[in-house]
């Protein structure tokens, strides 16, 4: 402790900036820690789908989700997810898996879920991306 009290006294700004990288890391820690929303790779979501019976809700417009889509998934755009979320409701006692194009929208579509009182809410890693990537089937229409 005392070498870190010298380290700090003599270089004040490399000390305050690891002051700041730390303070930053346990903030982001905190948060994802919170968030409870879990990232799931395409195959443990199928394996939520066939053995959970996991609800899968696509976030994206309703132009791209006409393109291609994850079989059996809602489409609920994400601009209109706070008013659909009674849609849901249903699918309350099952876990619901976010899906949207990268996978940024989706984390931020579960928390508003889990403030609504879902408890099991996932996202989709790398969103439609990482689905097509993996050369998984795609339902049109």
């Amino acid at each position: 402790m005392q070498q870190l009290l010298e380290f700090y006294g003599n270089h004040p700004i490399l000390g305050t900036a690891w002051l700041a990288f730390t303070l930053l890391l346990t903030i982001s820690l905190i948060k994802t820690a919170t968030s409870g929303s879990k990232s799931l790779t395409p195959l443990v979501m199928t394996q939520m789908v066939n053995k959970q019976n996991a609800v899968v809700v696509d976030l994206r417009a309703i132009a791209d989700y006409n393109k291609g889509h994850i079989p059996g998934s809602i489409n609920i755009p994400f601009g209109k997810l706070k008013d659909r979320i009674k849609d849901l409701e249903k699918h309350k006692e099952v876990p619901i898996i976010m899906v949207c194009n990268a996978g940024v929208q989706a984390g931020n579509a579960a928390m508003q879920l889990r403030k609504h009182g879902f408890a099991d809410v996932h996202k989709l890693k790398g969103g439609i991306q990482s689905w097509t990537t993996e050369n998984l089937p795609l339902a049109k229409g």
